[in-house]
């Protein structure tokens, strides 16, 4: 059992019977009042972000995450499937529990975090890009690079992401995993 004054960034508490990530934290004593921190949580589970303030000295259940690398392996019925290449124990994850499970590939290494105690898996973290590429894209102008004018263009993922004119069938792409967005051609 912790409390207030062992909150920092990227803890993980358990309130109102979900599970928390601390994103950021504000001591703060106002006059004569009693002192308070000022929060932003993260729900482990849902994703949605909070604002809760609590008053110093509160006791807050401090629950421990462990991360682990798996490679994925392939989606099917039951839901995408991973595999620790450690242990070469396989776990099958929830489409909810990944941000972004359109840029998922055959052999992508990712984190799962997973509660310690329960041994269940919270959330699935993605790498921050992933290099993809283009099956399928409108024929490019060349030289077109002066507008910022975007098409429709499908990776090897089955994914589809907005790319500028001169991006063309065949070319490998970085794209943002957290926004989905173009980020810019990359040689292979």
């Amino acid at each position: 059992m912790a409390t207030t004054a062992d909150i920092r960034n990227g803890l993980c508490i358990e309130f109102n019977d979900d599970i928390f990530q601390i994103i950021e934290f504000q001591h703060a004593q106002v006059g004569r009042g009693a002192a308070h921190v000022k929060t932003k949580i993260r729900s482990m589970t849902t994703g949605r972000v909070l604002e809760y303030t609590f008053t110093s000295g509160h006791k807050i259940n401090e629950v421990r995450i462990e991360r682990r690398k798996f490679q994925f392996l392939y989606a099917d019925e039951m839901g995408y499937n991973f595999m620790n290449n450690d242990t070469f124990d396989q776990v099958s994850i929830d489409e909810k529990l990944i941000a972004s499970p359109k840029l998922l590939k055959e052999g992508m290494e990712v984190d799962i975090l997973f509660h310690a105690e329960k041994e269940t898996p919270l959330t699935l973290e993605m790498p921050q890009y992933v290099v993809m590429q283009i099956t399928y894209t409108e024929p490019g102008l060349r030289g077109d690079t002066a507008t910022n004018t975007l098409k429709p263009a499908t990776v090897e993922s089955g994914a589809e992401v907005r790319v500028p004119l001169f991006v063309g069938e065949g070319d490998f792409i970085k794209i943002d995993t957290a926004s989905g967005a173009y980020m810019e051609r990359v040689k292979q």
